[in-house]
């Protein structure tokens, strides 16, 4: 078994309100930074995973978004993942 490292991306999907994004879009006018706008807020997510190889390493990493780390139903995620 080889070791890999993932890193993970859920966001909330386009076409959702993502309540945080807005606050903090609302913000950046008052710190002098109005030319930044549409935040969205989502989770950044790293882990090692046992696998014997690259393709069964994401597949594991897949399946961890699907049934736990990620919402379908208001998130979408992205990976990569590196042996490491």
């Amino acid at each position: 078994m080889k070791t890999f490292l993932a890193s993970i991306d859920v966001m909330p999907h386009d076409n959702l309100l993502d309540p945080q994004g807005k606050a903090v879009s609302g913000s950046m006018a008052n710190l002098g930074l109005a030319e930044i706008a549409n935040v969205r807020i989502g989770k950044h997510i790293t882990l090692h995973v046992q696998a014997k190889d690259k393709k069964d390493a994401e597949a594991k990493v897949d399946e961890a978004c699907r049934k736990l780390l990620a919402n379908l139903v208001m998130e979408k995620y992205s990976f990569t993942v590196v042996e490491g």
